[in-house]
Protein backbone atom coordinates (compact mmCIF):
# COMPACT_ATOMS: atom_id res chain seq x y z
CA UNK A 1 0.00 0.00 0.00
CA UNK A 2 1.32 3.07 -0.72
CA UNK A 3 2.58 5.20 1.86
CA UNK A 4 0.68 8.84 2.16
CA UNK A 5 2.56 12.02 2.78
CA UNK A 6 1.91 13.76 5.92
CA UNK A 7 0.91 17.47 5.31
CA UNK A 8 4.50 18.09 7.37
CA UNK A 9 6.39 16.40 4.84
CA UNK A 10 4.75 17.84 1.95
CA UNK A 11 5.10 21.35 3.44
CA UNK A 12 8.81 20.62 3.72
CA UNK A 13 8.56 19.96 -0.07
CA UNK A 14 6.79 23.18 -0.26
CA UNK A 15 9.52 25.48 1.32
CA UNK A 16 12.08 23.65 -1.13
CA UNK A 17 10.50 24.54 -4.24
CA UNK A 18 12.67 27.57 -6.16
CA UNK A 19 10.83 30.70 -6.70
CA UNK A 20 10.78 30.47 -10.56
CA UNK A 21 10.53 26.90 -10.91
CA UNK A 22 6.45 27.32 -11.69
CA UNK A 23 7.05 28.92 -15.36
CA UNK A 24 10.49 26.89 -16.06
CA UNK A 25 11.46 29.32 -18.73
CA UNK A 26 8.73 28.74 -21.00
CA UNK A 27 7.18 32.40 -20.66
CA UNK A 28 7.66 33.37 -23.99
CA UNK A 29 5.60 36.14 -26.43
CA UNK A 30 6.15 33.62 -28.86
CA UNK A 31 4.95 30.73 -27.40
CA UNK A 32 2.63 28.60 -29.53
CA UNK A 33 -0.61 27.69 -27.64
CA UNK A 34 -3.37 25.93 -29.53
CA UNK A 35 -6.38 27.78 -30.10
CA UNK A 36 -9.20 26.03 -28.05
CA UNK A 37 -12.98 25.79 -28.82
CA UNK A 38 -14.93 28.34 -27.34
CA UNK A 39 -18.12 27.75 -26.18
CA UNK A 40 -21.01 29.98 -27.35
CA UNK A 41 -21.78 30.98 -23.46
CA UNK A 42 -18.53 32.11 -23.29
CA UNK A 43 -18.21 33.67 -27.05
CA UNK A 44 -21.49 36.00 -26.02
CA UNK A 45 -19.99 36.86 -22.74
CA UNK A 46 -16.45 38.17 -24.33
CA UNK A 47 -18.14 39.21 -28.17
CA UNK A 48 -14.95 37.39 -29.39
CA UNK A 49 -14.77 35.07 -32.49
CA UNK A 50 -13.89 31.77 -32.33
CA UNK A 51 -10.46 32.82 -33.93
CA UNK A 52 -8.02 30.16 -34.42
CA UNK A 53 -5.23 32.45 -34.68
CA UNK A 54 -2.95 33.56 -31.40
CA UNK A 55 -1.52 36.94 -31.44
CA UNK A 56 2.29 36.98 -31.03
CA UNK A 57 2.15 39.92 -29.05
CA UNK A 58 -0.05 39.81 -26.32
CA UNK A 59 -2.72 43.20 -25.61
CA UNK A 60 -1.18 43.31 -21.97
CA UNK A 61 2.99 43.50 -23.59
CA UNK A 62 1.78 46.74 -25.00
CA UNK A 63 2.47 49.99 -22.66
CA UNK A 64 -0.83 51.82 -23.41
CA UNK A 65 -3.18 48.95 -22.40
CA UNK A 66 -0.92 47.99 -18.90
CA UNK A 67 -1.09 51.49 -18.08
CA UNK A 68 -5.07 52.05 -18.50
CA UNK A 69 -5.36 48.52 -16.66
CA UNK A 70 -2.69 50.02 -13.73
CA UNK A 71 -4.45 53.50 -13.64
CA UNK A 72 -7.90 51.31 -13.20
CA UNK A 73 -6.10 49.45 -10.47
CA UNK A 74 -4.72 52.55 -8.62
CA UNK A 75 -7.77 54.18 -8.76
CA UNK A 76 -9.90 51.86 -7.85
CA UNK A 77 -8.03 50.07 -4.84
CA UNK A 78 -7.75 53.70 -3.49
CA UNK A 79 -11.23 54.55 -3.18
CA UNK A 80 -11.87 50.67 -1.55
CA UNK A 81 -9.27 51.36 0.92
CA UNK A 82 -10.11 55.02 1.91
CA UNK A 83 -13.69 54.63 1.23
CA UNK A 84 -14.60 51.24 3.22
CA UNK A 85 -11.31 49.22 4.65
CA UNK A 86 -10.92 52.41 6.99
CA UNK A 87 -13.70 52.31 8.96
CA UNK A 88 -14.71 48.48 7.28
CA UNK A 89 -11.28 46.70 9.16
CA UNK A 90 -11.76 47.46 12.76
CA UNK A 91 -15.30 45.95 12.49
CA UNK A 92 -14.50 43.02 10.82
CA UNK A 93 -11.22 42.25 13.36
CA UNK A 94 -12.93 42.83 16.46
CA UNK A 95 -15.18 39.56 14.89
CA UNK A 96 -13.12 37.54 13.90
CA UNK A 97 -11.36 38.36 17.54
CA UNK A 98 -14.58 37.57 19.20
CA UNK A 99 -15.23 34.05 17.02
CA UNK A 100 -11.73 32.73 17.11
CA UNK A 101 -8.23 32.71 17.79
CA UNK A 102 -5.05 34.09 16.06
CA UNK A 103 -4.46 36.87 13.79
CA UNK A 104 -7.09 39.18 11.95
CA UNK A 105 -5.10 38.75 8.57
CA UNK A 106 -4.26 35.53 6.72
CA UNK A 107 -0.88 35.89 4.52
CA UNK A 108 0.18 33.52 2.43
CA UNK A 109 2.79 33.34 -0.50
CA UNK A 110 1.02 32.78 -3.77
CA UNK A 111 2.73 33.54 -7.12
CA UNK A 112 2.15 36.74 -9.53
CA UNK A 113 3.04 37.54 -13.16
CA UNK A 114 6.32 36.07 -13.96
CA UNK A 115 6.21 33.14 -11.06
CA UNK A 116 7.43 35.86 -8.74
CA UNK A 117 6.66 35.41 -5.32
CA UNK A 118 4.18 38.02 -3.47
CA UNK A 119 2.60 37.75 0.50
CA UNK A 120 -1.18 37.58 -0.67
CA UNK A 121 -3.27 39.42 1.94
CA UNK A 122 -7.18 37.94 3.47
CA UNK A 123 -9.19 38.60 6.33
CA UNK A 124 -8.45 34.82 8.32
CA UNK A 125 -11.16 32.81 7.87
CA UNK A 126 -9.68 29.74 9.44
CA UNK A 127 -8.89 28.11 12.51
CA UNK A 128 -4.42 28.45 12.33
CA UNK A 129 -3.87 24.95 11.04
CA UNK A 130 -1.04 23.34 9.49
CA UNK A 131 -2.69 22.42 6.06
CA UNK A 132 -3.30 26.48 4.74
CA UNK A 133 -0.63 25.98 2.35
CA UNK A 134 -0.96 22.61 1.17
CA UNK A 135 -4.77 22.12 1.23
CA UNK A 136 -7.86 23.75 -0.17
CA UNK A 137 -10.84 24.28 1.76
CA UNK A 138 -13.71 22.26 0.57
CA UNK A 139 -17.44 23.72 1.37
CA UNK A 140 -18.02 21.87 4.72
CA UNK A 141 -14.58 22.48 6.12
CA UNK A 142 -14.23 22.08 9.39
CA UNK A 143 -11.37 24.84 9.76
CA UNK A 144 -13.87 27.55 8.57
CA UNK A 145 -14.92 29.61 11.56
CA UNK A 146 -18.64 30.77 12.18
CA UNK A 147 -17.44 33.94 11.09
CA UNK A 148 -15.42 32.98 8.36
CA UNK A 149 -17.98 31.45 6.78
CA UNK A 150 -19.68 34.75 6.58
CA UNK A 151 -16.79 36.52 5.01
CA UNK A 152 -16.06 34.15 2.16
CA UNK A 153 -19.87 33.62 1.70
CA UNK A 154 -20.06 37.39 0.94
CA UNK A 155 -16.24 37.18 -0.20
CA UNK A 156 -15.24 39.96 2.36
CA UNK A 157 -12.47 37.88 3.43
CA UNK A 158 -10.75 38.97 -0.35
CA UNK A 159 -11.25 42.82 0.40
CA UNK A 160 -7.59 43.40 1.90
CA UNK A 161 -5.87 41.93 -1.19
CA UNK A 162 -6.84 45.77 -2.65
CA UNK A 163 -3.65 46.41 -0.72
CA UNK A 164 -1.70 44.24 -2.96
CA UNK A 165 -3.72 45.85 -6.01
CA UNK A 166 -2.73 49.37 -5.09
CA UNK A 167 1.21 48.09 -4.69
CA UNK A 168 0.91 46.83 -8.15
CA UNK A 169 1.51 42.90 -6.96
CA UNK A 170 -2.58 42.30 -8.47
CA UNK A 171 -4.68 43.59 -10.50
CA UNK A 172 -8.44 43.79 -9.66
CA UNK A 173 -9.11 41.43 -12.63
CA UNK A 174 -7.19 38.86 -13.59
CA UNK A 175 -6.61 35.28 -12.70
CA UNK A 176 -7.45 34.10 -9.23
CA UNK A 177 -3.40 33.34 -7.77
CA UNK A 178 -3.44 29.97 -6.20
CA UNK A 179 -1.80 28.25 -3.75
CA UNK A 180 1.64 27.49 -4.60
CA UNK A 181 1.76 23.48 -3.96
CA UNK A 182 -1.30 23.80 -6.29
CA UNK A 183 0.53 25.56 -9.14
CA UNK A 184 3.21 23.20 -8.67
CA UNK A 185 0.90 20.38 -8.92
CA UNK A 186 -1.01 21.35 -11.66
CA UNK A 187 1.78 22.68 -14.20
CA UNK A 188 2.67 19.03 -14.22
CA UNK A 189 -0.88 18.03 -15.16
CA UNK A 190 -2.19 20.88 -17.32
CA UNK A 191 -0.11 21.81 -20.81
CA UNK A 192 0.55 25.28 -20.55
CA UNK A 193 -0.94 26.28 -17.14
CA UNK A 194 1.68 28.57 -16.30
CA UNK A 195 0.51 30.80 -19.29
CA UNK A 196 -1.50 32.59 -16.51
CA UNK A 197 1.38 33.67 -15.07
CA UNK A 198 1.77 35.88 -18.11
CA UNK A 199 0.26 38.81 -16.66
CA UNK A 200 -0.65 39.74 -13.18
CA UNK A 201 -3.37 37.77 -10.65
CA UNK A 202 -6.41 39.53 -9.88
CA UNK A 203 -9.17 39.36 -6.97
CA UNK A 204 -11.53 38.59 -9.40
CA UNK A 205 -11.41 37.01 -13.38
CA UNK A 206 -13.12 35.29 -15.93
CA UNK A 207 -13.30 31.91 -14.29
CA UNK A 208 -15.58 33.79 -11.82
CA UNK A 209 -17.36 35.62 -13.87
CA UNK A 210 -18.74 32.35 -15.69
CA UNK A 211 -19.56 30.64 -12.10
CA UNK A 212 -15.75 29.09 -11.56
CA UNK A 213 -15.80 29.59 -7.95
CA UNK A 214 -15.11 27.62 -5.05
CA UNK A 215 -12.64 24.13 -4.44
CA UNK A 216 -12.06 22.76 -7.54
CA UNK A 217 -13.50 19.26 -6.97
CA UNK A 218 -10.89 17.18 -10.25
CA UNK A 219 -8.43 17.87 -12.92
CA UNK A 220 -11.15 18.86 -15.62
CA UNK A 221 -12.56 21.86 -13.44
CA UNK A 222 -9.11 23.01 -12.80
CA UNK A 223 -8.57 22.97 -16.41
CA UNK A 224 -11.68 25.00 -17.71
CA UNK A 225 -10.57 27.50 -15.23
CA UNK A 226 -7.29 27.49 -17.15
CA UNK A 227 -8.91 27.81 -19.71
CA UNK A 228 -10.78 30.66 -19.29
CA UNK A 229 -7.57 32.43 -18.09
CA UNK A 230 -5.58 31.60 -21.03
CA UNK A 231 -8.85 32.90 -23.00
CA UNK A 232 -8.29 35.95 -21.21
CA UNK A 233 -4.49 36.59 -21.10
CA UNK A 234 -5.18 36.58 -24.85
CA UNK A 235 -7.81 38.43 -25.61
CA UNK A 236 -7.63 41.15 -22.86
CA UNK A 237 -9.55 43.96 -23.15
CA UNK A 238 -10.68 47.34 -21.08
CA UNK A 239 -14.79 46.38 -22.14
CA UNK A 240 -13.82 42.72 -21.36
CA UNK A 241 -12.96 44.26 -17.68
CA UNK A 242 -15.98 46.01 -17.38
CA UNK A 243 -17.43 42.78 -18.51
CA UNK A 244 -15.96 40.64 -15.66
CA UNK A 245 -16.43 43.99 -13.03
CA UNK A 246 -20.18 43.53 -13.68
CA UNK A 247 -21.05 40.06 -13.68
CA UNK A 248 -18.44 39.91 -9.95
CA UNK A 249 -21.14 42.80 -9.03
CA UNK A 250 -24.07 40.93 -9.94
CA UNK A 251 -22.61 37.72 -8.24
CA UNK A 252 -21.57 39.38 -4.89
CA UNK A 253 -25.27 41.08 -4.76
CA UNK A 254 -27.14 38.04 -5.88
CA UNK A 255 -29.27 39.31 -9.04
Amino acid sequence: MEKKESSVEITKVFQKVPEMLVIKGRQKNSVSLPAQPLSSELRKFAKIKNTLTLPIRLPLDSIAPRFIKRSVDVFLSTIIIVGILTWLTPIIAFLIKLDSKGPVFFLQKRNKRGGKFFTCIKFRSMIENDDADVMQATADDERITKFGRFLRYHYIDELPQFFNVLVGDMSFIGPRPHMISDNNKYEELIEFYDYRHKVKPGITGLSQAMGYVGETRNIQAMRDRVQLDIFYVRHWSLTLDLKIFWHTIRKIVGF
